[in-house]
């Protein structure tokens, strides 16, 4: 893990189209700000975890599914 220390108003980037920068710093938050290109996805961790558990809950049901048709014929 790379770890960057940035004062508000400072900003860094993370490879030719992506640019992060601090935009407040709090006793217990920092708020920032994330310029990229629209095609990116930028999620919050936890969004990103539920549609990855979304996602593998579906593909197990749709696996089930098939089985349980399959039996059925």
């Amino acid at each position: 893990m790379l770890v960057i220390r940035r004062k508000a108003g400072e900003a860094f980037h993370v490879g030719d189209s992506i640019e992060i920068e601090i935009l407040e710093v709090g006793a217990n938050q920092v708020k920032i700000g994330i310029r990229a290109p629209r095609e990116i996805a930028v999620l919050r961790n936890e969004v990103f975890l539920t549609e990855r558990q979304n996602k593998a809950a579906a593909t197990a049901a749709s696996a089930l599914l098939s089985r349980l048709t399959a039996t059925e014929k």
